[in-house]
């Protein structure tokens, strides 16, 4: 088979479309005929040599996909050839074939091409685990999304205000917003000309947000507790900030707040396996009914990962950027 490959760390030059040994389904495992890929900051990380892939994964990019089994591994049940899914990964999607673990493939929504399917797993695992599994959002809180109009955000967005939540949004340009505001997103703040904290202040009515997504760290890590309300939760996903940051204790204390962070690619299987269980039980009705839906920007060809890894980087888009496989 064909994959991407990263012979040596650096830009978006550095990915090389080769030939390599294709996988075997191990204990488990399935294997995946990939149509199409997505394009996410870890891959971004992974090509410049700072996220390697966890012990065991295939060293090659790519956190999602979506395709049709074509093998099953020993011990694989509720699964059979020819089935069209989607899949997290710990890595391997930027290619023709993927052994993935059973317990995270998802089936293609009903009513969605196989194509668009890849731009779904890896951000409603993402959000489910976090907003929903960790913050812990409900009906008729206020959550503020960083970097709405990015993949995470633009599904956030949507399954916030599919619980009945009220979705406050930061982006980078008042289009970002305007596409934002079509998702769903009520209160609408420019981070390069708005202070977050007090237009967040100004729209609660001096509460501030129960819920931040944060994918920017340390940067924003003491105006997000600011930011929170009384018993707030802030979960920080991305680190674009930086890493090291001073956190208030007294603040908050004062709020009965939670700061969490976590990361989804290294996480074991079985807890991949139960996150992505949550998703196909809450958010795939969801999107099967119409309510939430797969943002796309725009599709590249698998082989030129480059150009789409250059877009990603530009940051003019909006939702995801998909990677089609040959043929797809």
């Amino acid at each position: 088979m064909h994959a991407i490959t990263i012979p040596e760390p650096g830009g978006p030059e550095a990915l090389v479309w080769a030939e390599v040994p294709d996988p075997v389904p191990g204990e488990g495992e399935v294997l995946v005929e990939v149509a199409a890929s997505a394009v996410n900051r870890a891959d971004v990380l992974q090509r410049q040599g700072f996220y390697d892939p966890p012990p065991g994964a295939s060293p090659y990019p790519g956190l999602e996909c979506a395709g049709r089994v074509t093998a099953l591994g020993p011990g694989v049940s509720g699964w059979a050839v020819g089935d069209e899914v989607c899949a997290l990964l710990a890595g391997g999607g930027y290619a023709e074939k993927v052994a993935v673990p059973a317990g995270q493939l998802l089936p293609v929504p009903r009513g969605m091409d196989t194509l668009t399917a890849a731009a779904l797993p890896e951000v409603t695992a993402t959000v489910w685990s976090n907003v929903f599994l960790v913050a812990h959002l409900r009906p008729g809180e206020t959550v503020l999304v960083h970097g709405g109009a990015s993949g995470i955000g633009t599904m956030a967005i949507q399954l916030a205000k599919a619980v009945g939540a009220r979705v406050a949004v930061t982006a980078g340009s008042p289009g970002k917003l305007r596409r934002c505001a079509e998702l769903g997103a009520d209160v609408l703040i420019d981070y390069r000309e708005q202070d977050f904290v007090e237009e967040l202040r100004k729209a609660t009515d001096g509460a501030g947000a129960d819920v931040i997504l944060d994918i920017v760290g340390a940067k924003y890590l003491d105006r997000n507790v600011k930011a929170l309300a009384v018993n707030g939760r802030l979960a920080v996903i991305g680190l674009q900030g930086g890493v090291k940051g001073e956190l208030n204790l007294g603040a908050l204390l004062a709020k009965r707040a939670a700061v969490t962070a976590t990361s989804l690619r290294a996480r074991p299987p079985a807890e991949k396996a139960a996150i992505v269980a949550a998703v196909r039980e809450h958010v795939w009705p969801l999107i099967e009914a119409g309510r939430v839906r797969a943002v796309v920007d725009h599709t590249v060809p698998l082989e030129d990962a480059s150009e789409a890894h250059r877009a990603l980087e530009s940051g003019s888009h909006v939702g995801k950027i998909l990677l089609a496989a040959p043929g797809a």
